[in-house]
């Protein structure tokens, strides 16, 4: 999957008047990239779809135009977009209530390390984390995590050919397991080589 560069972004003007659509499309094409793991967890498959979304809306926000800023953005967010032979996603615990939530945040330090992935018929593979800054203290551990999910040529080809792929988690405080639903699997077969 391709990077973003600069041609692929809409001036702020031109954004202003398609972001509505815009908006739409993305929240209709992120039903088919979300994977909840059990009640509280989901990951967010992204792409370069995705992470133009994220840019253009940061740039709309910061009413960034010049070059070196456009390029700043492309450069924080390109490297979530997957390169073909890995999944990028971000990771969420989703508590609604905040005493709830600053609660398990405590209970579920290192969870960002447990999360997996697995290729019918081959290992699992667990979730590289928080490449860009680390988001767990030894008290509590972030609601939100990026991850990169490496896959094998093997993998990917029986991705390609419709193997099913489970997706858990395996932290003694929080352990589930799931197999992807079928539109998903679709999608995240999409961004393999």
């Amino acid at each position: 999957m391709s990077k973003l560069t600069h041609q692929d972004l809409l001036s702020l003007e031109d954004y202003a008047r398609q972001r509505n659509d815009f908006r739409a499309k993305v929240i209709e094409h992120k039903k088919s990239r979300r994977v909840a793991l059990g009640e509280h967890a989901a990951l967010y498959f992204e792409d370069s779809f995705t992470m133009q979304y994220q840019v253009q809306e940061m740039l709309r926000i910061e009413r960034i135009f010049e070059p070196e800023g456009i390029q700043e953005e492309l450069d924080v967010y390109n490297p979530l977009i997957p390169d073909g032979m890995n999944w990028k996603a971000t990771f969420m615990l989703e508590y609604k209530d905040e005493s709830e939530r600053r609660q398990a945040l405590a209970r579920l330090v290192g969870i960002e390390d447990k999360v997996w992935l697995q290729v019918e018929g081959f290992e699992r593979v667990y979730a590289i984390s928080n490449e860009d800054l680390d988001r767990t203290s030894q008290d509590k551990t972030s609601a939100v995590h990026f991850m990169r999910f490496e896959l094998t040529p093997e993998m990917s080809a029986a991705v390609k050919q419709g193997a099913a792929i489970h997706a858990g988690i395996d932290h003694p405080e929080y352990r589930v397991e799931t197999v992807i639903p079928d539109e998903v699997r679709h999608s995240l077969a999409g961004d393999l080589h």
